[in-house]
This record gives structure tokens, C-alpha cells and sequence, in this order.
């Protein structure tokens, strides 16, 4: 059970500060009862006895020296002192509901390594390398939105993230990490494949094979292909799958790299700039003694 101790001045008998002590469950009794109303249903809604609550609603005014609330036969209500100690119940709640997360945050953080990352690639390299100079510590991953990140990372609950463009905030350090650009894989019978390059208008409308998780590349390919159909396949089939069609599909240089070119398959260009992606690590300062090792591998960390 939490407890809140107030200082004030007791100001009409002497200039000694008086401490007033309650828990902080009173707090959420009261803001109970200012969000339902009745002693009977804040009652409910705590799992209290109602004679209980009222115990407990007396204590805080003679803890307060102060009367919140009218009481008549059968029916209690705030009184403006009520009101006003419901508000700033609100706020010290919030508060400690802030303070508790930021402490549990902090806590994963001394233990946990949280990467996030807007696309796959990223986390196809960083968390090995993570595991490998941190065998102590847990590594975990994600792949989020852009802004989820970002805010992640300034409430503490990454320690890492990979964003596709820099971040100039205080309070953030931002680092290059590398490039991915992205390719049509089609079949040597599709009647591009013979293309120096193309665009993603040139087979906007067609039938394609694609993965179902790709962060914010399924962003761009749906702004830039509009009418075509994709057909999503898990991690796991997919290369077989497209070893194996005659559908299109989406490949990229880091892909090719690390998997090397499907049989059959004909990897061309995508000109579009949007189909290519200079990836940052962004991090907080004072969190890189605990990431020093991972950033002394980047470029320009």
C-alpha cells in the first residue's frame, strides 16, 4: 500500500509544519466516488462494503482537516472542497501511475535491450550482434510504426530504435546505420523482365506476392500501387512460394545478399527514390554506457 505524506503550514496555532499522511488508495476512493457518483457505486466498483468506504471517505477529511462532502438522509455529495480534492486526486494519481513506469522502465532497461525497428532488415542484423556483445543481458525486438517508435524511445521503453530518416531532437543522439534499396523480382517470362529499370506505376494493377510483415514499406508500396492486389504470405513460405510462381514480388539488396537470387527469378531495379531507404539508430545519451560496445560498429557512432 502506497502512502502520501503532505507538508504544510499549520498556520493559525504556529509556524511548525504539520504532516498529513493517507494512502494513496483514499485518493482512488474519491476518485471513484467523483466518477460514479453514489457511495454505492464506487463501493461496486472497488469491491468494497459500502459502510467501509465510508469509514475510509471520514478518515481522509479528518486527515485533511477540511469536510468534502454534504451529507443528508440517504444521499451524500461533494461539497466544492470535495470537488476540488477529486482534481487533485486526478493529478496524483497520474503521477504516481508515471512515476511507477518510468521506475519499471528504468529497471528493464539495466536488464533488457528493447529494439525497435520500422522495417525487417534491421532487426535481421542488430539483435545477433547485440546477443553476441551483451551474452548478460536480454535482447528483445519489435517491429512498430515510425512515431510509436520514436515516442518509445523518449518514454524509456526502447533503448534502441531504427527509424528511416534522421531525428534532430534534444535529448537523442542519431546515427547512420546503412541503406536498403528495393527491387521487382519477376519471372523471366513477365513481359518487363527484360527492363533496365522500373518504376512501381509500370506494374501497379497486377497480382503480386508479398511479405506479410514489412513495416513501413507496405506504406510506400500501397501510396505507389494503389490498384495492385497484394498477396500476403508469412516469412517462413514465402521464398518457396515465389521459387514457384509466376506472380511478381519485391526483393531488395540486403535480401539478395543474404539469401541469394530465388531460381528462376529476375531481380530489376526500382526507380522510385521512395524505394530507397537510408536507415538511422537513434538512442539516448545517457544510455550509451549501456550500448557503447554496439556503437563503436557504426560508421560514425
Amino acid at each position: 500500500m502506497l502512502t502520501l505524506a503532505i507538508l504544510r503550514a499549520d498556520c493559525y496555532n504556529s509556524p511548525k509544519v504539520v504532516v498529513t499522511v493517507f494512502d494513496i488508495y483514499q485518493l482512488e476512493q474519491l476518485l471513484a466516488f467523483a466518477e460514479c457518483g453514489t457511495l454505492s457505486g464506487a463501493a461496486e466498483r472497488l469491491h468494497l462494503s459500502q459502510p467501509a468506504l465510508s469509514r475510509s471517505m471520514q478518515r481522509l477529511e479528518a486527515e485533511l482537516q477540511v469536510p468534502l462532502f454534504h451529507r443528508q438522509k440517504n444521499k451524500i455529495e461533494f461539497n466544492e472542497n470535495g470537488r476540488m480534492a477529486a482534481d487533485c486526486a486526478r493529478q496524483v494519481l497520474d503521477k504516481c501511475q508515471d512515476m511507477i513506469s518510468r521506475v519499471q522502465a528504468f529497471d528493464r532497461s539495466q536488464r533488457t535491450i528493447l529494439v525497435g525497428s520500422c522495417a525487417p532488415m534491421p532487426l535481421w542484423e542488430i539483435p545477433p550482434v547485440l546477443s553476441d556483445l551483451y551474452p548478460d543481458r536480454t535482447i528483445s525486438s519489435e517491429m512498430r510504426e515510425n512515431d510509436v517508435l520514436l515516442q518509445g524511445l523518449r518514454d524509456d521503453v526502447y533503448q534502441l530504435i531504427i527509424l528511416p530518416y534522421p531525428v534532430e531532437e534534444p535529448g537523442i543522439s542519431c546515427v547512420k546505420y546503412g541503406e536498403e534499396h528495393l527491387y521487382f523480382s519477376l519471372p523471366p517470362a513477365h513481359p518487363l523482365s527484360g527492363s533496365k529499370g522500373l518504376y512501381m506505376r509500370d506494374l501497379n494493377g497486377e497480382t503480386m506476392l508479398l511479405r506479410n510483415r514489412l513495416g513501413f514499406w507496405r506504406d510506400v508500396t500501397d501510396q505507389k500501387m494503389p490498384d495492385t492486389r497484394f498477396l500476403e504470405q508469412e516469412d517462413v513460405a514465402f521464398e518457396e512460394l515465389v521459387k514457384s510462381s509466376a506472380l511478381p514480388s519485391f526483393a531488395t539488396d540486403v535480401v539478395l545478399r543474404r539469401e541469394g537470387n530465388p531460381v528462376n527469378r529476375v531481380n530489376i531495379p526500382i526507380l522510385d527514390k521512395e524505394a530507397n531507404v537510408t536507415y538511422y539508430c537513434l538512442y539516448k545519451p545517457r544510455g550509451r554506457n549501456n550500448l557503447s560496445a554496439f556503437l563503436k560498429t557504426l560508421p560514425t557512432a
